[in-house]
């Protein structure tokens, strides 16, 4: 912001409001613009992490610190102008999750609205933030603390209620205070070790990191930029959440009726981490990869991210490919809400809305529906979602199996032993228990 300097605004408050501006005004994602404009700004080190919380907690927290705000404003949050609401927030956060000293927080707050073009509303500013100073941070969230069990724990951990609701359908009331934690705690960095390229081993040593606890291919990096790894620009490893890694290995190791004849298909592979694992195992194996991708832009990034592995890739609806049917192998990572990664978007929550749910379980059977009649006699499918909603993955896995001819293998034999990962035959993963996204899969065989 060109003119934030010139009345004190310091840089690292002033890159936090601009990504807000630009996530709320353009619907960028703070996750993409965030490390370009620390970059950009020459932040780093503790200037780079108190950017970084700053503007992930804020946008994470929007729903509470709304909350906060409308509680001590004379004024409706819908009539007030972009600019001033965010420099209310990124305020509101400071004096309620940070250390930083009140007065600088309130100074600051009201500097980001000058550097706006916003003077008059400098005096309007200043005295919501000097009235939430006056109020203790407990007390006030207390008072505005909804009642009911899940609508109190929605508000507490910055979800919309709706979200909240879907999680509790999974977990008991006693774990779900953890489970929505988990989509507030910085995700560690998870590696995928390329199969016949490198061992997580191998990697391990090199980057001076731990290999995974579940998944063969795995390694965690606690720190630094990927991209700068060597064997990252190499193509030996990739970024890759540990709980892809196994659904990707599920579809390779699956139990097959009858010989295996290499023929596998990846129906909605965009943007290509698993189609790329899948790829890898397929050429130690000697099997060839059909990657299908709907998106020309992201069957792109799919190419890209396969290399010269054995993966075709087609740009096609996975729900009609045009395919010849006999796949021995298939993999429907459906597109889905995204609720079991929302810890690496912080505006994720509060973007989404619930009506979209019933046209994705729309889609996602019809694209299950799809495979099934792509799939051979005794050929296995597996079906995954970033998303613990029950709507999309038990339900459809429940449908498929009154409505399809398939029969559900036990998906637990796929993983190592990871603790709790549900009471069916599918696995769900959570970041509170495992440390990987919220990943749904179910195993699916067709009847010979």
């Amino acid at each position: 912001m060109r003119n934030a300097q010139k009345v004190g605004v310091d840089v690292p408050r002033a890159v936090v409001y601009e990504t807000l501006l630009r996530v709320h005004s353009d619907d960028a994602f703070a996750n993409l613009i965030l490390p370009k404009s620390l970059r950009a700004n020459q932040l780093e080190g503790r200037d780079a992490a108190f950017a970084t919380e700053l503007a992930y907690g804020t946008l994470r927290a929007e729903g509470v610190l709304d909350a906060i705000i409308g509680e001590h404003s004379s004024r409706g949050l819908d009539t007030l102008a972009i600019e001033v609401l965010d420099a209310l927030r990124v305020g509101t956060y400071q004096l309620m999750y940070t250390r930083v000293e009140p007065h600088a927080a309130v100074d600051t707050t009201v500097r980001l609205v000058q550097a706006a073009g916003h003077e008059k509303a400098k005096g309007f500013v200043n005295g919501i933030m000097r009235s939430i100073t006056r109020a203790n941070p407990e007390t006030l969230l207390d008072k505005l603390t909804p009642a009911g069990e899940i609508e109190a724990l929605a508000f507490r951990h910055a979800h919309p209620v709706w979200i909240a609701r879907s999680f509790a359908q999974v977990v008991c009331q006693e774990e779900l205070a953890d489970a929505l934690e988990g989509d507030s705690q910085r995700p560690v960095v998870h590696l995928v070790a390329r199969p016949g390229e490198i061992t997580a081993e191998e990697l391990a040593l090199m980057t001076g990191s731990d290999e995974g606890k579940y998944s063969p291919y795995a390694v965690y990096m606690d720190s630094g930029d990927p991209g700068d790894l060597e064997p990252v620009q190499q193509g030996l490893a990739a970024v890759q959440d540990e709980g892809s890694q196994l659904i990707a290995r599920a579809v390779v190791e699956a139990p097959l009726e009858g010989e295996d004849q290499g023929r596998w298909l990846d129906l909605c592979a965009g943007p290509g981490g698993k189609a790329a694992l899948m790829g890898s195992l397929a050429r130690m194996d000697g099997a060839v990869v059909d990657a299908v991708e709907v998106s020309e832009h992201r069957a792109q990034l799919v190419k890209k991210t396969v290399g010269d592995l054995p993966v075709d890739v087609h740009v096609a609806d996975g729900r009609d490919p045009g395919l010849e049917p006999g796949y021995d192998r298939i993999l429907v990572d459906a597109p889905c809400s995204g609720l079991g990664a929302l810890r690496r978007r912080p505006e994720a929550r509060w973007r989404k809305s619930e009506s979209d749910i019933a046209e994705l379980s729309t889609l996602q059977f019809e694209l299950l529906k799809s495979a099934v009649s792509l799939l051979r006699p005794g050929g296995v499918i597996v079906y995954s979602t970033c998303s613990p909603d029950l709507r999309e993955t038990r339900n459809i896995v429940d449908r498929a199996l009154a409505e399809l001819d398939v029969v559900e293998d036990n998906a637990h034999d796929l993983i190592p032993d990871m603790g709790d990962v549900g009471e069916h035959k599918s696995v769900q993963m959570w970041p509170h228990r495992h440390g990987t996204d919220a990943m749904f899969f179910a195993v699916l065989r067709k009847n010979p």
